[in-house]
């Protein structure tokens, strides 16, 4: 295993005069909300894992986001900006048995660790103040680095297929009316950029569908149970849907995770952090099926896109509500009431 590169913290003690703006506001505060749960989550995962890679792994994440938390509380005590609550030893409990098998936890690593990129590219061509571009381009090539160590280690111990193979192209073609059709007429094979997205999406909800699977089996509030178990639903559908696709062209697809879950009832987590962590992963589910359906060309994919979006967007609001209505949301940085 290589080791991540340390952060340069001098070049945040430099004098800085300019004010945070709203999108440096946004990101340094969603960021820090995020590396306050994976700080807790990662924490209970290191108290049942045997394999000493996989427990690498982890620490290398968590003193990621242990490192990310203390710079942005830096910047946000040089502003005076109040420090997020977040979440802490109260939404976990390290002495809970074991919820998932280490195998997973290198698959929840790679779905957090592109979550995670996926917040520095939309901050970094938007921030403008000199430790604040700094913060997020350590950010995104630490993160870079884990992820290099995450696939090596999924590949090395066979826990993972690459995606799909295809032919190399004979020549330059340029497309003909049929190019979107899906239902009817004839159907063109799928593209490189369709298979994948597909590939991508199936890999995410299959990590997302093992973690709410352990979420429903230990959550203590009725509402949120339920709402767990909807989801899972949800996620279910949707890789079914997506692996059809990929059958359809004797394309192999990434498989389910949830074997990987045990049959513990005891909640390691409170419902708070399991609630919000569903709510987020949805929610970038939601940019995630953007990013599929920009290149997208046939009709039935994007139709299944569409329907699943509107599901997950469902489910979000759902968790929403219910977080809004136990006082459980943390409220974003606002702009003036005038």
């Amino acid at each position: 295993m290589g080791t991540l590169k340390p952060i340069n913290v001098s070049s945040y003690k430099t004098a800085i005069t300019e004010d945070l703006t709203s999108a440096e506001m946004a990101k340094l505060w969603a960021t820090y909300m995020g590396n306050s749960m994976a700080k807790c989550i990662l924490s209970y995962y290191l108290q049942h894992v045997d394999d000493k890679d996989i427990k690498t792994l982890l620490e290398n994440a968590l003193q990621l986001s242990e490192e990310f938390m203390k710079t942005i509380k830096e910047i946000f005590i040089k502003e005076s900006f109040p420090i997020p609550k977040g979440f802490s030893e109260n939404d976990v409990n390290l002495g809970a048995p074991r919820l998932y098998q280490d195998e997973f936890y290198v698959h929840y690593l790679k779905y957090a660790a592109k979550a995670g990129m996926s917040i520095y590219t939309v901050a970094i061509p938007l921030v403008y103040r000199k430790d604040v571009k700094e913060f997020f381009r350590y950010c995104m090539d630490s993160t870079m680095d884990l992820m290099d160590q995450i696939k090596e280690l999924l590949m090395n111990k066979g826990l993972i297929i690459k995606p799909p193979l295809i032919p190399v192209p004979d020549k330059v073609e340029f497309v003909h009316e049929e190019f979107l059709n899906g239902f009817f007429g004839h159907i063109r094979p799928l593209h490189a950029l369709e298979i994948t997205h597909l590939y991508d999406v199936i890999e995410s909800n299959a990590a997302s569908k093992a973690l709410i699977t352990g979420f429903a089996q230990v959550a203590k509030d009725e509402e949120v149970r339920k709402l767990f178990e909807k989801g899972k639903n949800i996620v279910t559908n949707n890789i079914e849907a997506y692996m059809q696709k990929l059958n359809d062209e004797n394309l192999p697809s990434p498989s389910f995770l949830d074997d990987l879950v045990t049959s513990s009832t005891f909640s390691p987590f409170s419902d708070k952090i399991m609630l919000y962590h569903k709510m987020d992963m949805f929610s970038i589910k939601i940019r995630i099926f953007g990013n599929a359906v920009a290149v997208n060309g046939r009709h039935d994919i994007g139709l299944i896109y569409a329907e699943a979006l509107m599901k997950n967007a469902t489910f979000v609001q759902g968790a929403a509500k219910i977080m809004i209505e136990k006082g459980w949301f943390e409220q974003p940085p606002y702009a003036a009431e005038r």
